[in-house]
């Protein structure tokens, strides 16, 4: 069945993904559906010499599709019907290296994912800080009222960049009331925490926002549904 539906279809039902992943000569990327219960295996796509790769899939209904280097290193895709999503990046680190073309909602979890991948610089810096602090603390180059106020500046940064990602969540669900994308902004999470709790009341307008958007956008769409429930 996934054979014939990854078939080339007509253009008003299927969705093509290609482009060029650097590093990647003849390797081996896969696709994969984010269905509402989870990932779904679609196929196996091979990289010519210069990383370069194409595939058509005939799509059932709009979701999110993920293209995959390694089970932990992938991108997440949103196509509608008949367009090609063009996609650029690196094998070694495709989710922070990727641009993405020629999909307008692809495009907004591409800005999305990129808001994401700043916080998380920012959190790596400040991780790297506090430990160089303790290091220098240990070898008694400073004291520790100098790690206690560094740590005090660094919780202060981490707090406010928190915020910002909690507040680009707010604005992006906003903006994009009715994009199938809504569903991704809502379970971004920093330092492994989730930054919309549905149960505070800016939260619960926020999901409220998602479930009502959906609903009149794409009432019939598992995704739609699923969330509903």
């Amino acid at each position: 069945m996934v054979a014939a539906l990854a078939l080339a279809g007509c253009r008003h039902d299927s969705f093509t993904i290609e482009g060029t992943i650097e590093g990647g000569a003849n390797q081996t990327v896969w696709l994969e559906e984010l269905a509402p219960d989870g990932p779904i295996f679609i196929d196996s796509i091979p990289l010519d010499a210069q990383g370069r790769f194409s595939y058509t899939y005939r799509m059932p209904y709009r979701s999110f599709y993920n293209l995959h280097t390694t089970a932990d290193n992938y991108i997440v895709t949103l196509p509608d019907y008949g367009e090609t999503v063009d996609v650029h990046g690196r094998w070694d680190n495709l989710s922070l290296s990727y641009t993405v073309e020629g999909s307008p909602e692809s495009v907004l979890l591409w800005q999305l994912q990129q808001y994401t991948n700043e916080g998380a610089r920012l959190l790596a810096d400040l991780v790297d800080t506090t430990n160089h602090y303790q290091q220098l603390l240990q070898d008694g180059k400073v004291s520790q009222a100098a790690v206690d106020a560094k740590k005090h500046f660094t919780d202060s940064l981490y707090r406010d960049e928190r915020d910002r990602q909690r507040e680009y969540v707010y604005d992006f669900v906003d903006q994009n009331r009715g994009s199938l994308s809504t569903l991704i902004a809502l379970y971004k999470t920093f330092n492994d925490r989730a930054l919309i709790n549905p149960r505070d009341s800016v939260g619960e307008q926020c999901y409220r926002t998602v479930r009502e958007g959906l609903q009149e956008r794409y009432p019939d769409n598992p995704h739609t549904r699923h969330f509903a429930q």
